[in-house]
């Protein structure tokens, strides 16, 4: 796989589309707010459950010939004000024709760690939760990585260490499909956690690897919070009380998943409207009705998208349209994906996209502590809890 292949299939990875949601009636909290500041938002940690490094505007030069960072993405990267994110990686969809799954996710893995030693002087390597904690020292941007499919695994259980050693930290049981551990979001929502999938759990638990259940079918999902022993993480989902579509999930899994000490992240993915035309009001209807279900001490954020601002947003429909039939033609769309949807709330996209949306619950009257624990304290830590 070349660099520009590798970059185009890692934005696509990375964006599930969607579609449908009444952003409904949420309470916000009574507390009255100020505006948050910049040098405010600029001392805390800002953390994104899902993301990619990739300029929307032109995805096949986002990376040089020397696996440097162009400046349009870095130097909007940094603006960003991001201190931590976590990076799509493997092969996600059910199969690549002619590729064998293992061989790509290692492929993979190794591509993203060129990139990320390519470019040291702002991004670090996360492999332990110390490594966290020094990137916001040195004013690095921590970069975790993450699978969206464990189908990888096989029916190996040793698969587990493998890829942790890789730095591989976080592993999402499923994709849209069903796979050798569960059911996804696109099957039965009755497909149970396989007996294998119940090892896999354990195995997980034991070497502190952060299991998400994104993409997952009700059944495993709620079997797997059951099963683990540690904490889990729904990392970029939407709320089904709001929007009935299976990527989103539904109060029961996420009450759950809190009271196992879990985290929920949204994603800022047309999901959240019921036209899929989402904007930043259903995100903070999404984040209200989480808040209401899990507490403020368990919800997050995780964009599924990028860092750079829209210089063409009519070229930027057409190239959506495209991946979104792709996904559609090689089965690892969603229900509800459609063409015409935007992966990200174009009303608040780019660098700038956090700091908004801090100030959007501000405007809601969200205390500042409470917008500080979404935009990345939870994140810091659940990932301090179960990395140790």
């Amino acid at each position: 796989m070349n660099r520009r292949s590798f970059l185009t299939n890692s934005a696509m990875a990375a964006a599930a589309v969607g579609l449908k949601l009444s952003s409904g009636s949420v309470l916000a909290a009574s507390t009255n707010a100020a505006m948050i500041s910049r040098e405010q938002y600029n001392k805390w940690f800002v953390f994104d459950g899902l993301g990619v490094l990739y300029d929307i505007n032109d995805p096949a030069g986002s990376i040089q010939d020397d696996w440097r960072m162009s400046d349009r993405l870095r130097s909007d990267l940094l603006k960003s004000g991001l201190d931590c994110y976590r990076q799509t990686t493997g092969a996600p969809f059910p199969a690549y024709p002619g590729d064998d799954i293992f061989e790509s996710s290692v492929s993979m893995l190794s591509q993203h760690q060129k990139l990320i030693d390519a470019n040291s002087d702002v991004l670090m390597l996360v492999r332990t939760f110390n490594d966290i904690e020094q990137a916001k020292k040195d004013n690095k941007i921590a970069v975790t990585l993450g699978f969206q499919n464990s189908h990888v695994l096989g029916d190996n259980l040793d698969n587990v260490d493998t890829f942790k050693n890789l730095g591989v930290l976080t592993m999402q049981l499923t994709y849209n499909g069903q796979n050798q551990i569960g059911g996804g979001a696109n099957v039965s929502q009755r497909l149970p956690l396989t007996e294998f999938g119940h090892k896999v759990v354990e195995k997980m638990n034991e070497t502190n690897v952060l299991i998400d259940l994104s993409h997952s079918g009700e059944r495993t999902c709620l079997e797997a919070i059951a099963a683990s022993k540690t904490p889990l993480t729904i990392s970029h989902s939407g709320c089904r009380a709001l929007v009935d579509l299976p990527r989103n999930k539904t109060d029961k899994e996420m009450r759950l998943l809190a009271d196992k000490g879990g985290l929920f992240g949204l994603y800022f993915m047309p999901f959240l409207a019921s036209d899929s035309k989402a904007n930043s009001d259903h995100l903070v209807a999404h984040i209200e009705h989480a808040i209401n279900v899990c507490g403020e001490d368990h919800v997050s954020i995780g964009t599924d998208g990028g860092y750079t601002g829209i210089d063409d947003m009519e070229k930027v429909r057409k190239d959506t349209d495209k991946m979104t039939q792709h996904r559609i033609d090689n089965g690892a769309a969603a229900a509800g994906e459609k063409l015409g949807n935007l992966n990200f709330m174009p009303d608040i996209v780019g660098p700038d996209q956090f700091y908004l949306l801090a100030n959007k619950l501000a405007e809601r009257r969200h205390s500042s502590t409470r917008i500080e624990k979404v935009l990345g304290l939870n994140a810091y830590n659940l990932m301090k809890d179960v990395w140790k």
